[in-house]
């Protein structure tokens, strides 16, 4: 093995492929099975491909595909691609949540980065929580990694009308249960929605966690908009697999990339894409595993001077394809300019601004200018704070009706989900247009895993009297593609004993987003006596991952990772085994 000797010998995988005696033989025997000649074994850079895709999770099932042009750009650069299964997270599909696996998707990848022969990895992603999953994994073994998504859809058609996937089905939900659309209508509509491989094609948390692989450096420019079925993407795919090789070889790090003007731009650019709150915690997560210093405040403050650019559903009119089409986020990064940092690096070697620099619009309508926003600036995620949610909350303002940013109204409260719609369709429930309703027990602990139900569907007689919108609070998330004034990720949550679970029916609550705050009028006397009253919720589970994952999931404000998690762990070579 001379030549492993002289070439590779600082590589990790040299401890495997390169070894000598009866332990390199067996690695190396071992792998012949599947046909790799002895070239492979020379001291090349070997370059994982990690893959999420799953038919269990549609936006991801195309990632096979996308990780064979991955491997002809590895073998191009004179690399050794070895694809391995990673966790598939379809919100979509899986139950509670897929954020109930967002640590465990990141727990396997890591290790298993670590424990196989490794120099660099390639992460192919798709669906909300697979993005920041493998981010977070990349981040605590902090090999050289890049990342490509899978990209949206084709945009949804029906009766000549462009829809979104999940937006249209809030949209076509209350239109049903309002009696302006037939059931039959909806179904066939239902057909119409999702016509491609991809993720969704609204601004959802899977297009925005796209976005903000991009904006952070790990994702090379445009990759977050082509469509999953543009040739474009797999030939991207190809480049990267190259470029992985070369990462390797100059040694980049994702510490090293994605640093804290990096998360200040995807801040920044979460603000002007109309992104999903959910980008809120996993971008928390994944700078939590690299020692970034990122604060839930941090959200609100680098947010406040930027103004919503694009003119995406949910909060506007126009698809993922178009924003494509229009010129993609480098033209985005460009409209910004100097409220990013454009000399922040990236995977390809070059500073962020290098693509926005030859970047164009080509759709004014789609990505609008910076003197001419689709939404002013202050309109993106606003952090509220006050006696029901000490450690923070969140609203998206750009999805929520302006004329109930400040609102006082009496509390309806509902323990979970399914208490509140056991009871929505009742023509004499108690509540009207000016009533909050607060749904509890829906943050990490308390479902588990924060499912995206916040944004519940309003009353039925509400909805009957014409009233579209109604403040809504909640310690559980909303998916990226809904709309609506609601209250989100309210920190501590109602299970481990937060202000939500003091509430009770007939409180009054202020809802106050220009000034910041949240606020129960019920004063501390009596919150001590009912607090003196409450009891813990059982737990889900004495087993497995629940059990492991209620005890030491950390709250919202703090992204819902595992305690023992945050913080790099490196991608030291295991003890020998032979």
């Amino acid at each position: 093995m001379t030549s492993t000797e002289e070439n590779g010998s600082a590589r990790r995988s040299t401890h495997w492929f390169g070894a000598r005696g009866r332990s390199g033989m067996l690695y190396r025997s071992w792998m012949r099975n599947q046909g790799f000649s002895d070239e492979v074994f020379d001291g090349r850079p070997v370059i994982g491909i990690a893959v999420s895709g799953s038919e269990l999770a549609p936006c991801n099932a195309h990632l096979t595909r996308i990780a064979e042009s991955v491997k002809r750009g590895v073998w191009q650069a004179g690399g050794f691609p070895l694809e391995f299964p990673v966790m598939a997270l379809g919100e979509t599909v899986l139950r509670p949540t897929a954020m109930l696996y967002r640590n465990l998707l990141a727990m396997e990848a890591e290790e298993l980065m670590r424990a196989n022969p490794l120099d660099g990895v390639v992460l192919l992603s798709g669906c909300d929580k697979t993005t920041p999953g493998l981010l977070m994994a990349a981040a605590s073994t902090d090999l050289p990694a890049l990342m490509i998504t899978g990209g949206p859809m084709l945009n949804g058609k029906f009766r000549g009308e462009d829809i979104g996937s999940g937006t249209h089905v809030w949209k076509f939900e209350e239109e049903v249960r309002a009696g302006r659309m037939t059931e039959a209508d909806c179904a066939f509509a239902e057909s119409c929605m999702s016509r491609s491989n991809g993720h969704c094609m609204t601004m959802g948390t899977a297009s925005t966690m796209a976005c903000m692989a991009e904006a952070l450096g790990m994702q090379p420019p445009y990759a977050a908009t082509w469509p999953a079925v543009d040739a474009r993407r797999y030939a991207a795919a190809q480049r990267s697999g190259r470029r992985i090789v070369e990462m390797v070889e100059q040694d980049v790090r994702p510490s090293s990339i994605m640093t804290r003007e990096a998360f200040e731009n995807a801040i920044r650019v979460n603000a002007a894409i109309g992104g999903s709150t959910n980008a809120v915690i996993h971008l928390l997560a994944i700078a939590g595993r690299l020692g970034v210093e990122l604060s839930l405040d941090d959200f609100d403050t680098l947010a406040r001077d930027v103004p919503t650019l694009l003119d995406l559903m949910p909060s506007g009119r126009f698809l993922m394809e178009d924003f494509c089409y229009a010129g993609g986020l480098p033209a985005v990064v460009a409209e910004l300019g100097d409220l990013l940092h454009t000399d922040a690096p990236t995977v390809t070697g070059e500073p962020i601004g290098a693509a926005a620099r030859t970047a164009e619009c080509h759709d004014r309508e789609v990505i609008r200018s910076i003197d001419d926003p689709f939404q002013p600036a202050g309109t993106g995620t606003a952090v509220l704070r006050g006696n029901l949610a000490p450690s923070g909350a969140v609203v998206k303002q750009s999805a929520a009706s302006p004329h109930l940013l400040v609102h006082r109204g009496r509390a309806r409260v509902f323990e979970s989900p399914e208490e509140y719609y056991a009871v929505a369709e009742d023509p004499d429930l108690d509540v009207d247009a000016d009533t909050v309703l607060v749904l509890r027990n829906c943050g990490p602990a308390g479902y588990p895993g924060m499912p995206e139900v916040s944004n519940v569907a309003l009353p039925s007689k509400l909805l009957a009297q014409g009233v579209s919108d109604m403040v809504r609070i909640c310690d559980g998330r909303m998916s990226g593609t809904a709309y609506g004034t609601v209250v989100l990720h309210t920190a501590p949550e109602a299970a481990v004993g937060g202000p939500l679970a003091l509430v009770r029916d007939g409180d009054e609550i202020s809802l106050d987003v220009p000034a910041r705050s949240l606020t129960l009028h019920v004063d501390d006397a009596e919150l001590e006596r009912r607090r003196a009253e409450w009891t813990p919720p059982r737990p889900h589970s004495d087993r497995g991952w629940v059990r492991l994952y209620c005890e030491r999931v950390l709250q919202a404000d703090r992204g819902a990772d595992l305690d023992f998690l945050v913080g790099s762990s490196g991608h030291e070579v295991p003890r020998e085994s032979h």
